[in-house]
């Protein structure tokens, strides 16, 4: 019975000697230091994509923000462009009185309307010419002179204006939003060597009548 019994005190020493030394490698410093490494990963962890820091939406809006640009086309005259040099155009079977764009689904697809930011620069433009209007499908879009905006699907690089007489109803936009008219020699395509379009048989592009 003795020997049974200096066993068990052998292994209740081992344990008290085993939870000694757990507590010992875990002491205040080492807790301390352990809080401070977990707090330092959990700061340099990165946001989750769509969440933002403070004052990160107010900068995304001024880096977003549209321009409008008058610019002058050898073809064209004064004309306006965003800020990349495209040009922009405005379409006659809109309204500007009261503001209404009636190009929709195939029709934007091919003439993107310009959308509306919530704060534009403008360059040779009277900011009080620059408005906004609510689509039909409920976005919102530019406007100058009450005129709705619009790239051109055909224009691939900044300066051409392959838009202008489309269908007979598009025309580059000026900086006071009429439309821009092609000078003697010129179609508007930003290149002189092509013919001027004529009043009876609108240039087209390629693209359908009124489109």
């Amino acid at each position: 019975m003795s020997k049974f019994t200096g066993s068990r005190r052998l292994l209740a020493a081992a344990g008290l000697a085993a939870v000694l030394l757990a507590a010992t490698a875990c002491g205040p410093g080492e807790e301390n230091s352990t809080a401070a490494a977990t707090t330092a990963a959990t700061a340099a962890t990165p946001a989750a994509p769509g969440t933002s820091a403070p004052g990160a939406a107010g900068d995304a809006g001024t880096a977003g923000g549209g321009r409008l640009v008058a610019a002058n086309s050898p073809t064209l005259g004064a004309i306006v462009t965003d800020g990349s040099g495209r040009t922009l155009y405005r379409f006659d079977k809109d309204t500007s009185k009261p503001s209404a764009s009636t190009c929709v689904d195939a029709c934007a697809a091919k003439w993107p309307p310009v959308p509306a930011q919530e704060k534009v620069d403008v360059t040779g433009v009277e900011s009080a010419l620059v408005g906004t209007v609510t689509r039909p499908d409920g976005s919102k879009q530019l406007t100058l002179n009450g005129w709705p905006l619009y790239r051109f699907a055909g224009d691939t690089a900044p300066g051409q204006t392959n838009g202008q007489g489309v269908g007979g109803t598009w025309f580059a936009s000026t900086p006071e939003g009429k439309k821009a008219q092609a000078a003697a020699g010129g179609a508007g395509t930003g290149q002189a060597s092509a013919p001027a379009p004529s009043a009876s048989k609108p240039q087209t592009g390629g693209y359908p009548s009124g489109y």
